[in-house]
């Protein structure tokens, strides 16, 4: 999904190279999940079944646009 392809992007160009270690192992755990859950995920419909990527997709949520 395009749309998905630009939350992804965005937090590539502002979060990653400040992000620690952890964090970007669990932005690979969530890149390996299905586009269909991430939709849900990002849209508020589902919660990630763990804390770390739970707060990860809150942190991609609040980027500015």
């Amino acid at each position: 999904m395009r749309e998905l392809d630009q939350l992804l992007e965005r937090w590539l160009d502002h979060g990653y190279a400040a992000s620690s270690e952890r964090e970007r192992g669990v932005f690979l755990e969530l890149l390996d999940s299905e586009d269909d859950r991430l939709w849900r995920w990002f849209l508020g419909y589902e919660a990630p079944p763990d804390a770390e990527l739970a707060a990860l997709v809150q942190r991609i949520r609040e980027l500015p646009v």
